[in-house]
Parts: structure tokens; sequence; C-alpha cells
């Protein structure tokens, strides 16, 4: 992984993360766990209204917290219950973290490249349904990181499992002095958290 990456992963601390959100999260951990008892591939969609500012940074972070440990067959993506586009915010605060970001298309929905590893696949970024054809139809879990996307699909088709991971938005301090704070403090909490899933595996 890159340097900055992994004295972010040295600073982490189960102490930091709550009884309450661990015993949150641990559903999520069992469903891994057992994925990989059974030599399954393990696909996760993080899903949030927008796809924009959450359910990225679950994924990125998800995806590189799985390679930190050594996880196998772990395909980790992102959707929306409608398309806007990623937040430059989200990019920029990545790359503060220590993530190499391309951007591959110059539109109102840009595309992007994530990497963690300089020779590790890049995780692909763009905002999408939770449905679109880029991820998934059937055979995944479906982690719905903000309380819209919960209360707003009841059903998501093709999920075999539901875990609410819920975060606080970082969008409500856009346009402040603590915008890109607190975008780093979410960024550094939703890595946390996914750094303790995957350890616990």
């Amino acid at each position: 992984m890159y340097p900055e990456l992994e004295r972010i992963i040295a600073s982490y601390s189960e102490e930091n993360i709550s009884p309450e959100r661990k015993a949150l999260l641990q559903p999520l951990v069992n469903y891994i766990q057992e994925k990989i008892n059974n030599d399954e591939t393990i696909r996760l969609n993080f899903i949030c209204t927008h796809n924009s500012r959450r359910s990225h940074l679950s994924q990125i972070w998800a995806q590189a917290m799985a390679f930190h440990f050594g996880i196998k067959n772990v395909y980790c993506y992102s959707g929306g219950t409608e398309t806007t586009a990623m937040f430059p915010m989200v990019v920029e605060i990545l790359i503060s973290q220590g993530f190499q970001i391309t951007k591959l298309s110059e539109t109102e929905n840009p595309v992007y490249a994530v990497k963690y590893s300089a020779n590790e696949i890049a995780v692909i970024c763009f905002s999408k349904t939770y449905n679109n054809s880029f991820n998934p139809p059937s055979k995944f879990a479906a982690i719905m990181t903000c309380d819209n996307a919960d209360e707003g699909c009841p059903l998501v088709l093709g999920a075999e499992a539901r875990f609410p991971i819920k975060y606080e938005d970082p969008k409500k301090y856009d346009n402040t002095d603590l915008q890109k704070e607190k975008y780093a403090e979410r960024s550094l909490e939703i890595g946390q958290e996914m750094w303790w899933v995957f350890s616990k595996i």
C-alpha cells in the first residue's frame, strides 16, 4: 500500500470504535466470514441516496482494507437511489490521505480510478444507481450508508443480505469553514470501521 495509507492504518485502534458501532458492524463481519468459509466470492455494494460521498468512501476503504488484510475475492461497489456525481471534496480528501486518483473523464459525472497500491487494480468510481449494470445484479450484500437510502429502498433487488451501517453526511458542512475537516474526519471514520471489519476475518 502507499506509505501514507499505511501510516493511517497503523494509527487505527479498536478503542476508537464504540461497542454500539461494533455491534452494528458485526453482522457484516459474520457475512464476510461465512462467504470465506464456503469459498464464495464476496460482493459488497455500498448504497447511499446520491452515490456521491459516503458510499464511495465506504467502497474505496473497504476494498483497501480487504487488500491490507490479505482477504481474497472481495469486490466492492457503490450505488445510489439516483445518479449525481462523486463530490470533488471526496476526491481531494482521499488524495490527501494517500490514495492516488486519476480522473478518466471530463463529464458532469466523471469517472475516477482510485488506487491504494501501485501493483493493484484501481477501484473505478462514478455515480450510478445501485442496480446499474456496472454493479452485480445478484449475490451481493447491500450496505446502506445513509438513512434516506435505507428508508427509500425497502427492498434492494438481488441483495442476499442487507446491513444498515450509516454515517453522518459531510454534505451538511459544504460551503463552511469546516468542510475539509469534516470530510477528512468522515473518511477516516469509515476507514477505521472497515479496518475493524476486515481485521475480524
